[in-house]
């Protein structure tokens, strides 16, 4: 790896801000953040979307102002989707192209997860104020045999009219077919014919 090619964290961070930004985050720089009981300042922070990132080094002795327990603890949050953060340290000199790989892989996960939850929360919010709530179901009374023949009716008075076959010389004329309702037989009674149905 050329010396070059190597980040300090001032040089990281920057990086960082611009990849953030161009992902459309409002990354706000060097800020304190004080939420799930940790307190340190945060390289990056968009408030907002609850994004952000963190270089630790020993130049700026962030080792000692994030401990392993308030690192495992914003991680659980991370777990949760409360939060995206991007901690980093300085344990490997770090290239651009690495930070650039890195960055973009965390920044493509968080989108995911945004999106996911965004999709989620649809799933289970209730509609858009403004629609009336739902009414309770009202029971009804069983349908008599008038109205079940009125139901008949009116649904064959909606079919088309099939073409029956006429005696030839006589115009073709459309009849429609009439269609009775049957009445329920019970299982094994015998109709007019006689036989089982």
């Amino acid at each position: 790896m050329a010396e070059f090619d190597l980040l300090s964290e001032t040089k990281a961070c920057d990086l960082l801000a611009r990849l953030f930004r161009a992902r459309g985050y409002a990354i706000a720089r060097n800020i304190s953040f004080r939420e799930y009981g940790v307190s340190f300042h945060i390289d990056g922070w968009d408030a907002k979307a609850r994004v952000g990132f963190e270089f630790l080094t020993s130049e700026d002795e962030d080792h000692d102002d994030l401990t392993l327990r308030e690192y495992q603890t914003l991680m659980a949050a991370q777990q949760r989707g409360e939060l995206a953060l991007m901690i980093l340290d300085e344990v490997e000199p770090l290239s651009v192209a690495d930070l650039k790989a890195m960055a973009d892989e965390f920044l493509d996960e968080a989108a995911a997860a945004a999106k996911a939850q965004a999709a989620s929360r649809r799933r289970t919010t209730p509609k858009a104020a403004g629609k009336k709530p739902a009414k309770a179901a009202v029971k009804k009374k069983p349908a008599t045999k008038v109205a079940a023949a009125k139901n008949v009716a009116k649904t064959a008075a909606k079919t088309p009219a099939k073409t029956l076959p006429q005696k030839p010389g006589k115009p073709k004329q459309a009849r429609a077919k009439a269609v009775r309702p049957r009445a329920a037989t019970p299982a094994g009674a015998k109709g007019r014919s006689g036989r089982s149905r």
